[in-house]
């Protein structure tokens, strides 16, 4: 028999009845002894044969006995361990469940560095953003933003600029009054064919390269316009100040409130290179989200001054589109 068989409780029930069984056939050999044996006829010896068989059978009895008792002891003690063993799975399940439940409330209430807005509540000349991030020299670039406009239908404002010393105009994307919407590089000037005027989110995403002044202009991932001859073979330059919501009329600084962004900007990048087009779509419809490879969006590198607030965000929650 396996060294295991013995602790099946099917078989200490088994030996239980064998037990059981055992004995009755021992009451039934007492009762039966007095019609088979004459006991006139036989001589004083003769109650030796009823006395061996009965020792034979207390010696088998008390053998099942004393195996049937360690079986129990070991059913006793299986018993106990596998009640240890099923408190402690409890336990280690118990904390594995709290576990999952911190991980899932934490999971709420975290967000990524990138999962935040700039608001402008209203137009003024005071309340702005500042990329706390240095430029490098640029031959080209694709900057992409997130806007949701509410001036109302006067003209978005500045959405960003960015200045160098001697030039205030290096780059600006900017709608002024009933005026179409315009890109600035060294203060040349492209009218791009925007339109951000109902006050829902939007993408805008604009390439532009040195060779040839090329430059495209995207909504909603869309290229609505390109042209060329846009401040050609003017690398932009380093080391300048980038302002989300404000126009620069000098370095960092003197904002007309006629030119300020009203609403919320997200999701600013800056490459250092023209995005194809099927990476501005997958940009514009959360498939493909980019960082920017010489900005990227994140809650270190943008401080808010005046008044505008940061607030947890994520504009393609819920957004994807397959």
């Amino acid at each position: 028999m396996a060294d295991g068989a013995w602790d099946s409780p099917a078989l200490i029930l088994e030996l239980e009845d064998a037990v059981r069984a055992l004995r009755d056939r021992i009451d039934r050999i007492e009762q039966e002894l007095p019609a088979h044996v004459n006991l006139s006829a036989v001589p004083a010896p003769a109650p030796a044969v009823p006395t061996a068989l009965h020792s034979k059978m207390d010696e088998l009895e008390g053998q099942l006995l004393a195996k049937v008792l360690a079986l129990e002891k070991e059913r006793v003690a299986l018993s106990h361990s596998s009640h240890r063993q099923r408190q402690e799975v409890e336990k280690e399940l118990g904390a594995l469940q709290d576990r999952v439940a911190e991980l899932e409330h934490g999971s709420s209430a975290y967000s990524p560095p990138d999962a935040f807005k700039l608001s402008i509540p209203i137009r003024n000349n005071y309340m702005y953003g500042r990329v706390r991030k240095a430029l490098p020299e640029l031959y080209a670039f694709t900057a992409c933003v997130w806007l949701r406009s509410r001036s109302g239908g006067s003209g978005q404002g500045t959405p960003f600029s960015y200045s160098v010393p001697g030039q205030a105009n290096e780059i600006v994307l900017l709608e002024a009054g009933q005026e179409p919407m315009e890109l600035l590089i060294n203060d040349k000037v492209a009218q791009l064919p925007l339109s951000l005027k109902d006050n829902i989110w939007h993408h805008i995403c604009i390439a532009w390269t040195t060779r040839d002044g090329l430059w495209s202009a995207y909504q909603d991932g869309e290229l609505r316009g390109s042209g060329e001859n846009l401040a050609a073979w003017h690398p932009i330059k380093p080391h300048g100040i980038l302002i989300l919501g404000q126009e620069q009329d000098t370095l960092g600084g003197r904002f007309d409130a006629t030119q300020a962004f009203v609403g919320d900007i997200t999701q600013f990048n800056l490459w250092d290179h023209a995005l194809t087009p099927a990476q501005v779509l997958g940009i514009a419809n959360c498939t493909g989200p980019l960082l920017g490879n010489v900005l990227p969006w994140e809650d270190k590198l943008v401080e808010a001054f005046g008044g505008a607030t940061k607030s947890s965000f994520d504009v393609c929650k819920g957004r994807a589109k397959a």
